[in-house]
């Protein structure tokens, strides 16, 4: 069975969300379920005191002092706890995140350092270090609840309710600790890694719907073709993914935008266009009847200055002068709208395996396989542009995209290079290069035919053997087994 056959079932459309690129943003930070966990552990201790203040007067008003009694008799037994939890758990997260840290760097090294944000992007992560700073904080508090009066008809706080919370708050941080164990492991495993890696490119590809209709409004316009960025969409136009997005034609039909009229300026400060926010964009193009394009690639470093959208089909009016604020810019590269950063990973992580520091042939093939694996889900899809639309379905928002051409570079360019000398990796090279050629239209045959073909000429150059060379260019999905 081809590798193609493990990516069906990829839905067609999804509809994005006003507030996707907040949370993909906040999702690379790691100081928000932290600040969000300690705002929500004072909330609920408030309640907590007020339970507990609660329970205090409901016994005085019946008269049961013995029942207030034996309460501060729990309450005072469950204050040594609390207090060894107190003094105890801030040491404990020291000291498991500075290992954490250190198991991080060592994958960073023998992987790449882009599986960084892997870590900073664990949900368990974060959940575990916000529960943690919760427990410390809640045991913190419920110390400073604790009455020094002893006598039940003159104490005035009992917190018990605090209390069985910070139990919770322990038994649950016990649990997440495990967990986080577990996961920073598998942190260290490239099996992992790489499969973490594929899933966030597939959610990528999952979000770019198949083409519905060839012949679709483009938007309020009927003359011309923009110009301006080889980026821009042309002939070959295709695929979009949006609130809205669909497809464009397909080979030998471009859109119809407009004549360009502006184009809007990079601002900001210098940085990796991480992503746009689709949903205002489409908005602010439709109250302004124009279409905006898109001018360089998510992924692609901009400076002040350079041209990030070209309007079309219309004046760019005032409103469309806060555009440059619809894009974030940042310090690296993310997978939100980033259709290459992926392969990316998965090429860089090929390529330190296969550098004479490291020479491990094996950790390449499992990059391969990956690399197999997201080329096949996309082997069937319109690439080149994304085309968003508005709740009307004329297009509004042209994005350019990486096209079949680019990815297959990308994936095979440097890794074939670099694998003449493995013939475990050539050979999975061949296997996967014979699988996509059987699962791809005849116009995209090319690129996969001429890495096949430079990478038997490189591997027929460099090895002297008859014998050697043969076995270097059998195709294996497992490389040598």
């Amino acid at each position: 069975m081809g590798d193609w056959k493990t990516t069906d079932g990829l839905p067609r459309r999804r509809r994005h969300r006003a507030l996707s690129p907040l949370r993909e943003h906040l999702r690379d930070t790691f100081w928000f379920a932290p600040t969000a966990a300690l705002v929500l552990v004072c909330v609920v201790w408030s309640a907590a005191t007020a339970a507990d203040d609660a329970i205090l007067t409901a016994l005085r008003d019946a008269g049961d002092e013995d029942a207030v009694s034996d309460l501060l008799g729990i309450a005072e037994d469950a204050k040594t706890v609390v207090t060894t939890i107190s003094a105890a758990m801030m040491t404990f997260i020291g000291v498991v995140f500075s290992i954490s840290l250190v198991a991080v760097q060592m994958a960073a090294g023998q992987f790449s350092p882009r599986v960084v944000r892997i870590f900073v992007r664990s949900r368990i992560t974060k959940a575990t270090f916000a529960v943690f700073l919760a427990t410390f904080v809640q045991s913190l508090l419920v110390l400073t609840s604790y009455d020094s009066q002893r006598d039940p008809s003159l104490v005035a706080s009992i917190p018990l309710v605090q209390s069985v919370l910070t139990l919770i708050l322990v038994g649950l941080s016990v649990v997440l600790f495990v967990m986080y164990v577990n996961s920073t492991l598998r942190l260290m495993r490239v099996a992992h890694v790489v499969d973490l890696i594929t899933r966030e490119a597939l959610r990528v590809v999952a979000n770019m719907p198949l083409d519905v209709s060839a012949e679709e409004p483009v938007g309020d316009t009927s003359a011309g073709t923009g110009t301006g960025s080889s980026r821009g969409p042309g002939p070959g136009a295709s695929s979009g993914a949006s609130s809205g997005a669909s497809s464009g034609p397909g080979p030998g039909s471009g859109p119809d935008l407009g004549p360009e009229t502006a184009r809007i300026a990079h601002h900001g400060r210098a940085g990796v266009l991480r992503d746009v926010d689709i949903a205002r964009l489409v908005r602010m193009a439709r109250q302004s009847g124009v279409v905006l394009r898109l001018v360089p690639r998510i992924g692609d470093f901009v400076v002040p200055g350079t041209p990030v959208f070209a309007v079309h089909g219309g004046p760019a009016t005032k409103g469309l002068r806060a555009l440059s604020f619809q894009v974030s810019v940042g310090a690296e590269r993310t997978f939100h709208q980033d259709l290459g950063f992926g392969l990316r990973q998965l090429s860089d992580i090929a390529l330190r395996a296969l550098s004479p520091a490291v020479n491990d042939p094996t950790t390449a093939v499992q990059a391969v396989d990956r690399i197999v694996q997201f080329l096949s889900s996309v082997a069937q899809r319109p690439l080149g542009v994304l085309l968003h639309r508005d709740r009307r379905g004329t297009v509004r928002l042209v994005q350019p995209v990486p096209g079949w051409t680019e990815l297959v570079d990308l994936a095979f360019s440097e890794i074939r290079g670099c694998a003449v000398a493995s013939p475990q990796v050539t050979r999975r090279l061949l296997a996967g290069l014979d699988d996509l050629l059987g699962a791809v239209a005849e116009d995209r045959r090319e690129p996969l035919v001429r890495h096949r073909t430079l990478l038997t000429q490189a591997v027929e150059r460099t090895v002297p053997e008859a014998a050697d060379r043969a076995f270097a260019l059998h195709p294996d999905r497992q490389g040598i087994g």
